[in-house]
């Protein structure tokens, strides 16, 4: 699922610059599966539908293009999109609240779109089902087996749901997602990450038994004390049948700054994976090609392939954000 920039919104000063982005993206997952594609410009939409489509006919690709024209504030479908369980065999789709990290941006579009989607038939028969909780797909990370990691700096936070402690927001995880338990992160940040610390740009799992997460070996940088103490604290998790898990660290990417002077949320964490693939962000930087191979040597059954992510930083995100996947089935 993609939700297409437009000149409405914080990209329209650089769209040249960020609509290739999004058309990488779209390409290499239309080798792989088909895409869902909103935007709220139907000229734009057409256009975009009509290039894909074309590239889908030539090139044999097996995915299709699905659209739908519907209003939007941004584009992280990462955080507006639904999130996706099996509940009694039936595949739901969870359309939580979405209030921009906290109220930092207007949100009412983005917060409507999951209903619009489904209102416009884009889900079929698939349940989708409104959660009156804040949440956000990139805060919380599954290994598909009943355990949720996720930070006590996002989910904890006031301005996203202040009636509920640590004990409630997990009581509300295991009832709407299904887990057993919620591993929480102390530490860890991005500079510059309007999210407050979502898990999807600092730890990320691989395999039920393997996490992937950003390491900072420089004692000079603003985040290497609480990288430090992240990976700490990753050290002590343990499994459910209580064993450690498979650690492998991320490449640090040298500091990039926005005109401003803005430190930006750069991070190799930010992969998403697809049906036969992994799809990395890189940004120029000469710890690129060491990403991709650490990448690709944790998963080896599948095509890495680098896209350049750079003018997405720019707006304090990258790949991962972008994106939300959505099971077979879900969309018609």
């Amino acid at each position: 699922m993609l939700t297409w920039p437009h000149a409405g919104t914080d990209w329209h000063d650089v769209l040249e610059d960020v609509e290739p982005v999004f058309m990488a993206i779209a390409r290499a997952v239309l080798r792989f599966e088909s895409v869902l594609i909103s935007c709220e410009d139907e000229s734009r939409l057409n256009r975009i539908s009509a290039l894909l489509n074309r590239e889908i006919l030539e090139r044999q690709l097996p995915g299709r293009v699905i659209r739908a024209v519907a209003p939007a504030d941004d584009t992280w479908a990462r955080d507006h999109g639904p999130l996706a369980i099996v509940r009694d065999s039936r595949l739901t789709l969870l359309d939580f609240q979405f209030n921009a990290w906290g109220n930092k941006f207007p949100f009412a579009r983005d917060n409507a779109l999951t209903g619009r989607l489904a209102d416009a038939g884009l889900f079929g028969t698939t349940i989708v089902q409104p959660v009156d909780f804040v949440l956000e797909g990139g805060s919380v990370e599954s290994d598909g087996q009943g355990t949720l990691l996720t930070t006590s700096e996002c989910l904890l936070t006031p301005d996203r749901n202040p009636a509920f402690d640590r004990t409630g927001v997990e009581n509300m995880l295991m009832e709407t997602l299904g887990a057993e338990r919620v591993l929480w992160l102390n530490h860890g940040y991005l500079a510059g990450d309007d999210t407050d610390s979502h898990i999807d740009t600092l730890a990320r799992f691989c395999a039920p038994d393997h996490i992937a997460y950003v390491q900072c070996t420089d004692p000079q940088d603003e985040h290497y004390e609480a990288l430090q103490a992240m990976t700490d604290e990753l050290r002590q998790f343990r499994q459910a049948d209580g064993s450690p898990y498979r650690l492998t660290p991320l490449p640090w990417p040298d500091a990039i700054f926005d005109a401003d002077g803005e430190r930006l949320p750069a991070t190799y964490a930010n992969f998403l994976i697809i049906n036969g693939a992994v799809l990395v962000p890189v940004y120029d930087l000469p710890q690129d090609a060491e990403a991709l191979g650490v990448i690709a040597g944790i998963f080896p059954d599948r095509e890495v392939i680098a896209v350049s992510c750079r003018p997405l930083i720019a707006q304090h995100g990258s790949l991962h954000c972008v994106t939300m996947q959505l099971p077979e089935g879900a969309v018609q």
